[in-house]
């Protein structure tokens, strides 16, 4: 009975918060950084009792449909638009956070990080190509380990995402074969594999299925309990996917000569570097009409890139670098 009663006092509550906000700002897109856009908007709502915010995680793709169409009034994705692109659409785009992709498995007896994977063969798991665990070319990678005779079931995402556009992006470099068949694309014809929708979805499936691996934002793979795999970065070197890695891959990214600030952290140099690091951005209407609303939302994102480093990290999520969000504030946030 009580549970009954406080649940529609704070359903109460709730509708007198939103009818008594001034200004109610809504955004919606991304999955890959939900988990920490969600921990700003409530931080966010609770200081500014006159602005709400709001944000849903869609998909890249419906992040950017709907900014464009103007139905929601900022969006998030993790596939950036060229300087081209955001001109023709009549959109600005910025970065926000960097965060990690990561290969998970559901693989018997394999331990966090223990499996070790190179581009071309992750690349030709995805491909189909291989098809057990115990193939050769994953057994060379892993002389300790005995791996089982499984079959490998493939997970991608069945939603347009930014995550398979960071994802796929890495293979298209990593993998030539993977370049020509398939390709780049936040939504790509699969050789193979059963589909999730968005990052959970690709997680549960993972959970579900024994001898599956599939791919999602670091996050999520963390409160799933799921295995990542360590790869081999462009240096040679094999890493797991952590703050430090997805950190190295971002120190090497060059902003300042990055048109439109597009700019993709896959298959980075340095022997620290994650080689599967993406970016996330906002994506707003250049000529927003709303100026009141345009102010309360650009507030917003100046407290999100100045006061919200502490609760990203703790969520595995990069910051962006103090001078990025120097610029931000001066050329774009102003």
């Amino acid at each position: 009975m009580k549970k009954i009663i406080f649940g529609a006092i704070a359903s109460v509550l709730a509708v007198f918060n939103i009818q008594s906000a001034d200004i109610t700002i809504n955004g919606g897109g991304a999955s890959f950084p939900a988990p920490v856009y969600q921990v700003w908007t409530y931080s966010y709502n609770q200081i500014t009792p006159n602005t709400r915010i709001n944000y849903q995680s869609l998909g890249s793709g419906a992040g950017i449909n709907q900014v464009k169409a103007g139905t929601i009034d900022f969006g998030g994705t993790d596939n950036p638009l060229t300087k081209e692109q955001q001109e023709e659409a009549g959109l600005i785009q910025f970065p926000m956070l960097t965060g990690g992709v990561v290969p998970i498995v559901n693989i018997p007896r394999i331990q966090p990080n223990q499996l070790k994977l190179d581009g071309e063969t992750l690349a030709n798991i995805f491909l189909g190509k291989i098809t057990k665990w115990n193939d050769p070319a994953i057994q060379e990678l892993n002389p300790k380990l005995k791996l089982p005779n499984m079959k490998i079931t493939v997970v991608h995402r069945s939603d347009s995402s930014g995550t398979t556009y960071i994802f796929t992006d890495y293979l298209s470099k990593v993998s030539s074969e993977w370049k020509d068949k398939v390709g780049t694309g936040s939504a790509v014809e699969w050789p193979t594999g059963l589909g999730g929708q968005k990052n959970p979805g690709v997680c549960n499936n993972v959970f579900k299925v024994r001898g599956s691996i599939g791919y999602t934002e670091y996050t999520y793979a963390v409160e799933a309990k799921l295995n990542c795999v360590t790869l081999k970065n462009k240096s040679g070197q094999f890493v797991a996917p952590n703050m430090e890695s997805f950190s190295a891959s971002a120190a090497n990214a060059d902003w300042k000569n990055a048109p439109g600030l597009y700019m993709m952290l896959t298959d980075m140099e340095g022997e620290n570097s994650w080689p599967i690091t993406g970016v996330t951005y906002i994506l707003v209407k250049k000529d927003f009409k709303d100026a009141d609303k345009k102010d309360a939302m650009y507030k917003y994102f100046n407290w999100c890139l100045t006061k919200g480093n502490t609760s990203a990290s703790k969520l595995n999520y990069v910051p962006l670098p103090e001078n990025l969000v120097e610029f931000l504030q001066t050329e774009i946030l102003k």
